[in-house]
């Protein structure tokens, strides 16, 4: 079972998901559907069903299992979106991905890269993982600033990677080790320590992306 902490630096807060958040995590979805749905995961074989309720539960079904940690983002004390450490592999490989959305008025706070920064800190030095991966879509500036913010290495192009507001959507990759980041990512990031070119996306990978795949 993977424990779910309750990390904080600043003003922004990480704590566990809670049955309880159902109605305002709602709201809050609600009121942002505009800002939200470009980036929305959906079904290709069908529309998704709304049970807030339902996805929590099985988040901490996740965590229970030791493959996932659901987090809520507060700032100030205030909900203001979610983070979702997922797909956690022991063994030999002991890696994880980070997935997140965060509520418009609480945009340009800091609370993503610092949200990212606390749980891959968690995830390397306290659970012992070795790799963190975050895939973003090259039309997303906002969340290519915070992997550029935190210098995650660039890795590489994913050709319609994940099904996004209704169709197959093209990935950048970025990831870091452990060995990068031995002073931690939140510590590097806030003593200017973090490299200029490592989220730096080749041109001809941002010309690919760009161009419609063969079949689409």
């Amino acid at each position: 079972m993977a424990i779910i902490p309750f990390l904080r630096s600043g003003r922004t807060s990480l704590r566990p998901i809670r049955l309880r958040d159902s109605r305002e995590l709602e709201r809050e979805l609600i009121d942002n559907r505009g800002w939200l749905r470009e980036w929305e995961a959906t079904n290709p074989r069908g529309p998704l069903s709304w049970d807030t309720k339902g996805s929590i539960r099985a988040l901490q079904s996740n965590a229970r299992a030791g493959l996932g940690l659901p987090f809520i983002i507060e700032v100030d004390g205030r909900l203001a979106g979610q983070l979702n450490v997922s797909g956690i592999s022991w063994g030999s490989m002991s890696s994880a991905t980070i997935g997140y959305w965060i509520g418009e008025r609480f945009a340009g706070a800091g609370a993503t890269p610092t949200g990212v920064a606390l749980a891959t800190d968690y995830v390397f030095q306290q659970m012992g993982l070795h790799r963190m991966e975050i895939c973003i879509r090259p039309e997303n500036q906002k969340s290519l600033r915070v992997v550029e913010k935190l210098g995650f290495r660039y890795e590489g192009l994913r050709r319609r990677y994940i099904h996004i507001n209704n169709d197959w959507r093209d990935h950048f990759c970025f990831a870091l080790v452990a060995e990068e980041v031995p002073e931690g990512v939140l510590a590097r990031w806030e003593n200017g320590l973090v490299p200029a070119e490592a989220a730096r996306i080749p041109d001809a990978d941002r010309a690919a992306a760009a161009t419609r795949f063969p079949d689409a």
